[in-house]
Formats: structure tokens, sequence, C-alpha cells
């Protein structure tokens, strides 16, 4: 007689008729033990009669499931998680598939023939973390299964802890969660992708790669929300970052971050706040957690190997990742001023330097020398030590603030372009007009001193 294994259950419903019909006993307590009826009960002892134990094992048990999906078909998805889609989660995995492979399954599919390997996501949870070290404890004995149990254990990724979840803004406008996240998002070096959410609908509104996390990566993303959707109401920061960080001895007004940012806010009419505390904007904490486990695989299969690439792909990605995930803003009522021109978005979104005069009537900036010019392209002249404000336009250019008027600056290089003795005269060109911003400008020179000095981490710093 073959061998006859029986779960738990099966067992228990043999044991019990078996005691019934071999010792005698009662239907109705036997019924209410195994929580069916007196018919059921009968019918069990008379199969129990005619066939023994092997009545109780279910008839398709061994047999392959009529709906389960194909074996080749099963080793192609595994095969192309561990060749092309590594480290994704099991949900992009899928998604991922059905896009690119035109291999339509669910997730829960592709999670049943990836765990069955002891393939894990990146995301998987510490539950099932214990339980595949448990599983590969036991599996110890073959070298076989210590080589599986190494490949397992390079896969297995550390969780970040929950953020707690609070109520959505009323609007949208109302909040813009920003932040910077280091990851080694492609290339195989460290990156920082800057980034901001809107906390009512989840709908991202910037995003731009940098080396570091910087004043520039924060300008490019404001200005895409500004180009996008218009003047936020509030932007909620994280206080340890670039914001609020100053170097040890940076004393420049140009290297103060939160300053420059805050005073460009400040023509807008955006409100600034801070947090030290991770959860208080677990809106832009829970978007990177997401981007993390997706964007390093999109821009690998995108050949992204650079910032300018990345940088291009996030142009096309973010909408597709906002028609996937974010609410429909459209159907939220909108508190976002309209959107400013071009012109003064590139001269609010500016870098301010205080700087003097030298007896060359030249100022420096950035290790270089530059005159101030007029309109009409002809140096002007200041004494030496006349303070102004310059500004670095969003787009790079160059200007000079003094009481107000403003002039363009013109770099003096460290040779001529062409002799004026030696040069023929075609070489020779006349002074070109030059651009200058209206008079309603945002840089007049005492009202930026007046804010640079009103920011409390910076009477913190003279203080000390």
């Amino acid at each position: 007689m073959r061998k006859v294994e029986l779960t738990m259950k099966e067992q228990k419903k043999y044991d019990t008729v078996k005691s019934l019909v071999d010792h005698g006993g009662n239907k109705r307590r036997a019924a209410i033990e195994l929580g069916c009826t007196v018919r059921t009960v009968d019918r069990l002892a008379a199969g129990y009669r005619s066939e023994g134990k092997v009545f109780f094992s279910h008839g398709n048990k061994g047999r392959r499931p009529a709906l389960a999906i194909p074996e080749k078909l099963r080793c192609d998805i595994l095969g192309l998680y561990n060749t092309k889609y590594y480290d994704c989660s099991y949900e992009l995995f899928a998604e991922l598939l059905a896009k690119n492979e035109y291999i339509h399954v669910s997730v829960a599919t592709v999670r049943n023939i990836l765990v069955g390997e002891h393939v894990l996501s990146p995301r998987a949870w510490r539950r099932t973390r214990r339980r595949v070290r448990k599983e590969l404890e036991e599996k110890k004995g073959t070298s076989a299964s210590k080589r599986e149990k190494a490949r397992i254990e390079r896969k297995l990724a550390a969780i970040e802890d929950a953020h707690p979840r609070k109520p959505r803004c009323a609007n949208f406008g109302e909040e813009l969660q920003m932040d910077a996240s280091d990851h080694e998002w492609f290339g195989g070096f460290r990156s920082h992708l800057h980034a901001a959410i809107d906390d009512s609908t989840g709908l991202v509104v910037g995003a731009f790669f940098d080396t570091q996390e910087t004043l520039f990566g924060y300008y490019n993303v404001f200005r895409q929300t500004l180009m996008g959707y218009g003047i936020p109401y509030r932007f909620r920061t994280d206080r340890r970052t670039v914001f609020e960080y100053k170097k040890s001895g940076a004393d420049r007004i140009e290297n103060d971050a939160f300053t420059q940012f805050s005073y460009a806010c400040k023509q807008f009419g955006v409100h600034v706040s801070t947090t030290s505390i991770p959860q208080g904007k677990g809106r832009i904490e829970r978007l990177f957690q997401t981007l993390q486990g997706r964007l390093p695989i999109l821009l690998r299969m995108a050949g992204a190997t650079s910032i300018e690439q990345a940088n291009e792909f996030l142009k096309s990605y973010i909408p597709e990742f906002n028609a996937q995930f974010a609410l429909d803003h459209n159907a939220i009522p909108s508190v976002f001023e309209k959107q400013p021109s071009d012109e003064k978005i590139n001269l609010t979104l500016a870098v301010l330097a205080e700087r003097s005069v030298d007896n060359g009537c030249c100022v420096k900036f950035s290790k270089r020398y530059y005159r101030p010019v007029d309109r009409d392209g002809l140096p002007q002249n200041f004494r030496k030590g006349t303070k102004g404000m310059v500004i670095k336009a969003f787009d790079g250019g160059l200007f000079f603030s003094v009481d107000d008027h403003v002039f363009a600056l013109d770099e003096v290089p460290r040779h001529r372009a062409a002799s004026l003795e030696f040069s023929p005269p075609k070489e020779l060109q006349a002074p070109k007009k030059r651009y200058i911003p209206p008079a309603s400008h945002p840089w007049r020179t005492d009202a930026f001193h007046k804010f640079s000095q009103e920011q409390q981490h910076r009477q913190d710093a003279a203080a000390s």
C-alpha cells in the first residue's frame, strides 16, 4: 500500500472517523468536532470502510492546476528579473513586463514566482526577510544552499521606517514640500535629486538632478513650479539641509542659500517654513522612497549616465509618474497665483552678492573682474569703495545695482581680443547695446541687506 500524506485538516478527519468506526462512538459528537453534519460523518465513515486512509486525501493533490501559468513563462519571468529588471519592486516589475515585454501577469503572480525562488524585492517586509532567512537556515546542509543563501543575502535590503500619515491640505498649492535625496540614482555615483510635491494632490511639481544639494537645484525646482502651475502659497523644507546650512567661515552672503532662496520667495509672496522632523514633511519623504525603488531601474534602462541625460529623462517621466500616482488637481480648489513672466522668473531666481568697486573701476565676482556698463555698452566709472549688489540671474546674466540703478557687467579679459594698432579695422567692434532690467527690479541693496540681517540663523551665527 502506497504511503498517504494528509494535511492537518485531513488528518483530523481521518483520526475522528477512524475512532468512530473502529471503536464506536456518538455521530453527533463527531459532527460537532469536525464542524459538519451527521450526514457528512456517515459519508466519511463509508469512505473509510471502502478505501481506508486514501479516501481522506484530496483527489487533485499533486496535480498541476489547470489555471497555472506555463512553466516556460514562469522561467522567462524569473530570467527577466535576474538579468534585466533586477532590483525592481514587484509592482514596478509587473508594470514593466506589461509595458515592455507584453507579459500581462498580476503583482501577486510575480511575487509568488520570485519569492518561491527566494528572490526578494528591495522593498520586502521584515517578516518576509526573517521567513526567508529561516528557510535558508534549514537548508544549510548542502553547499548549493549555502551559495543560494549568499546570493539571497546580497539582495536583502533594509526597509526604512514608515512615515506617519496626516490629513492632506485642502487646496492645491497650499503647501509644497521640498527636499533633496542623496542616492546612487544612475551612472555608479551618488547624486542629489531635488524635488517638490504638492501636499493636497501628491503631484510632483518639479524635479532636478545635481551633483550636490545646491541652491541651483532648488531654483530649478522653483522655476518648474512657477512655469507649470504658478506661484504657490507655502514651501515646507528641511531645516537640516542646504536652506539653513552655513559653512564655517563662509561669511559671504552669496553662500547663504537659505537667505537667497527665501528672499526670492519673498519677491513672489511665498511663505517658507522649515522643520527638523522628517515626519513633518512625510509626503516628500514617501516620494523619495517610491522614486528610489523605481528611478534607478528606469534610468539604467534609458541609458542615462550623466546629470544632463538624467534631467532630460525627468521631463518625460514626471508627467507619467503624476498620471499614475497623483490625484486630479483640476478637481481640487487651487490657490496658485498667476504664473509670472519668464523675465521676472529669470531675474528673481538670482544669487545676490555685496561687492565694492576697486581702484580699477571694477568689481570682483567668482575670481573674475567685471566692469559696469550702461544700456549703450559704455563703461561706467565709480569711485573706489562704492558699494553695490552683484546679481547673477538664473540664466547666468550678471548685473550690478548701485543706489537702485542697474548696470550690466562685462568681464575684463586678461588680453584684448584685437589690437588697436595692428588689427584690421573690421576686427574692432563698437560697443554693443546691453539689456538692463527695468527700475522695478527686486534687488535694492538696502532692502536685501535688511532682509538678510533679519534671518534668525544669521543672527545666531553673528552672536557666536
